[in-house]
């Protein structure tokens, strides 16, 4: 198998997962889904600042609420390493949230578009449930507006 039917394979594979969270009723355990993108950075290359970051993950917008994911709140933790790889927690509004097999991935995606962005990986959390008070003030603003 070639590198990119790996890695097509792979993520096939990732959103047959992230898609099964649509099915998940509130007594079930809840699972954890991620998602990837990008690719190591070789050694000359500069590592991301993480405005650039979080800018681009700004680019990513829930499809049912006119506010990114970032300002939304669903975004918990964004952990760079030395070598430019990312790890992000991230979370949905809830367990059965329609979009669970595309947000993760599209942040995966908007993050890894940044120059100096290595090896991404999103992973959905559970803990802290997300509610209303993670909203940014934008987000609060642009709720109100609507």
């Amino acid at each position: 198998m070639t590198g990119q039917a790996v890695e097509q394979k792979t993520i096939d594979e990732n959103e047959a997962q992230l898609l099964a969270a649509m099915s998940i009723d509130e007594e079930d355990e809840l699972p954890v889904y991620k998602a990837y993108a990008g690719k190591e950075l070789s050694n000359t290359e500069k590592k991301a600042k993480l405005f650039d970051v979080v800018e681009a993950i700004k680019t990513v917008f829930d499809p049912e609420i006119p506010i990114n994911v970032y300002d939304l709140g669903l975004i918990y933790k964004i952990d760079q390493k030395d070598n430019g790889d990312l790890h992000i927690d991230m979370s949905l509004t809830a367990p059965a949230c329609p979009v669970a097999g595309v947000l993760p991935q599209q942040v995966a995606d908007a993050a890894a578009g940044v120059d100096g962005v290595g090896a991404v990986e999103v992973e959905v959390v559970w803990e802290p449930v997300w509610t209303m008070e993670r909203l940014s003030d934008e987000a609060r603003m642009m709720l109100e507006m609507i």
